[in-house]
């Protein structure tokens, strides 16, 4: 078992938090080999990497694993990048239907494996976090089935996170079972808190559908977040935007994250600009730089708020936000679930 990572350094103060940590995830650069992705993304001055296991970056059932894995880990070393470990790769486990199966389908055993796996390599490459979300609802299961195999299914793979030292990251996404940070907290209390048991806060997720303002996300989980993916997005469309394409305003997110004394990765999430990866990740880490030094110069925010009261009894989420009915391009709307999911 590897040792668990050590925590982020805590910002200075509230009043002068430390710089943020900026990394880009490799589901940006889909048409890369992994090792030419880390090269770019270094040289670009990014600090660390968001990397997605993927048929094609680190295939977590190819054969040769441990090597791979080992090497690299040497390779991040010699780049200087820190990584957390993403999940989210469309058809790793099942060539026909994207994202299958989850945990919530009939037989997830597959998706367990890999999210296992996941948590070994995590533990392996010193990962700050692994990622991972619910998955949509199956039609023909309903909701409080699929929430019984959702508790179930986490429940395991925390344990094999708490026993490898491993941080978990559950990330809230639009459509899914667990779309928005309400779900999230009856999730965590479903499962009798477990302490590696985080959250990764997509922040333009936070624009799309929740009710309060992006800063106010931040500070409500601010205690659980050990994983932040960036982007820009409008109310109520789940489409991840390059910054200024959308409607959030960055450096106030930025200050929140700092005062909140977050000092993981925050990782360019743009799933879908593979095609022009290094001109995007350029320009999206000069629009960052600008966006934390503006921070630098907002007060600081006094006062976390506690998060919402958690039901005694953790029932089947309900959608707590009141955003405009979630929206994406017919192409990519799911064959089942509640909402279109775009990733």
């Amino acid at each position: 078992m590897s040792a668990p990572p050590p925590d982020p350094a805590p910002a200075t103060s509230p009043a002068d938090p430390a710089p943020p940590r900026f990394g880009y995830g490799t589901n940006g650069f889909a048409n890369h080999r992994l090792d030419d992705a880390l090269a770019v993304i270094a040289d670009l001055g990014y600090e660390g990497v968001a990397l997605t296991l993927d048929h094609d970056h680190l295939d977590p059932f190819a054969p040769g694993l441990v090597r791979r894995v080992a090497a690299l880990r040497r390779r991040l070393d010699s780049l200087g990048l820190a990584v957390v470990v993403e999940t989210g790769a469309r058809y790793l486990l099942d060539p026909w239907h994207k994202h299958a199966p989850t945990l919530l389908h009939d037989d997830p055993t597959r998706r367990v494996e890999f999210l296992r796996r996941a948590v070994r390599v995590g533990a392996d490459l010193g990962a700050e976090a692994v990622s991972f979300w619910a998955g949509v609802r199956p039609d023909p299961v309903p909701p409080r089935a699929a929430w019984d195999r959702l508790v179930a299914g986490c429940a395991t793979v925390a344990d094999a996170a708490d026993r490898a030292g491993v941080r978990l990251g559950f990330e809230p996404e639009p459509g899914m079972l667990v779309e928005d940070i309400a779900g999230w907290w009856r999730l965590r209390a479903a499962l009798d808190d477990p302490p590696c048991f985080g959250i990764t806060l997509d922040i333009g997720h936070c624009r799309c559908l929740e009710p309060q303002p992006v800063p106010h996300c931040v500070h409500e989980v601010a205690a659980h977040l050990v994983n932040v993916q960036i982007d820009d997005m409008r109310r109520g469309v789940h489409e991840h935007l390059e910054f200024g394409e959308g409607e959030i305003d960055f450096p106030p997110v930025l200050r929140a994250l700092g005062d909140a004394g977050y000092r993981g990765l925050i990782a360019v999430e743009l799933p879908r600009h593979s095609h022009a990866a290094p001109t995007v990740a350029a320009r999206s880490l000069e629009f960052l730089r600008a966006a934390a030094a503006r921070a630098r110069t907002l007060p600081p925010r006094t006062g976390t708020r506690a998060h919402a009261a958690v039901p005694a009894q953790a029932d089947v989420p309900a959608p707590a936000h009141a955003a405009a009915p979630l929206s994406s391009a017919p192409s990519d709307a799911p064959s089942s679930g509640t909402a279109p999911v775009r990733m």
